[in-house]
């Protein structure tokens, strides 16, 4: 099974991703983009939840990833991270934000075990910035992460090099690049648009600007 474009085609019909290079959304950021992601869409239908975790036993197995533990990303990584824990049998962790202010104070929630071989399941992956801290409070509790799984990546080169430098591999079940393909494939968008986000893509922090879309607007 090619779960790239199923991936792909259930998540434009959920609107889970969102391509509009005519109005670009506001993210977080403060960066006008021409894409929206929210994978929590996806949570709403057995069969979608199934397929994605399928594809990421899929990766593993072809991979030959060794995973004694599964960890999630607070707070979208973890029903992801649930089901293939599920699946593979193996013990669930969940990694915090910021440790806990009470209590233990945790932040790496559940049992790890000392040199156990951890995959770090994140939901999206956009600068890498978030998942990243997670794989770093996992090695200094003494787990072993050399992979990390996502549901949808958008692929920036800047990314992939962060990854690189921590000796981390990333493996998508989509990525942006596979998205615009299959959508003006099936005339989700049009060559136009196809052209624009292919530009964004390219220089993604600049392109708001340079198409004159304030990153102030509200």
């Amino acid at each position: 099974m090619n779960f790239f474009e199923e991936i792909a085609k259930i998540s434009l019909e959920t609107e889970a991703i969102k391509l509009s290079p005519e109005s670009p959304f506001l993210w977080a950021s403060g960066y006008r983009m021409p894409v929206y992601n929210d994978n929590r869409l996806l949570l709403g239908n057995s069969k979608h939840r199934q397929l994605i975790t399928e594809g990421f036993k899929n990766i593993i197995r072809n991979k030959r990833i060794n995973a004694d533990v599964i960890a999630g990303t607070a707070t979208a990584g973890i029903p992801p991270a649930t089901s293939l824990a599920n699946i593979l049998e193996t013990p669930l962790i969940y990694v915090r934000q910021s440790s806990k202010e009470h209590g233990m104070k945790n932040q790496i929630e559940g049992i790890l075990h000392e040199n156990q071989k951890v995959v770090v399941v994140e939901d999206l992956i956009s600068t890498g910035g978030s998942v990243l801290e997670a794989v770093s409070k996992v090695r200094e509790a003494g787990g072993k992460v050399d992979h990390c799984l996502s549901i949808f990546s958008y692929g920036f080169s800047k990314t992939q090099e962060q990854f690189k430098n921590a000796h981390c591999q990333l493996h998508h079940l989509l990525n942006f690049e596979e998205l615009i393909s299959l959508a003006i494939q099936n005339k989700s968008i049009s060559f136009e648009q196809f052209i624009l986000l292919q530009d964004w893509h390219a220089d993604p922090f600049n392109w708001g600007i340079e198409n004159g879309f304030d990153n102030t607007e509200g």
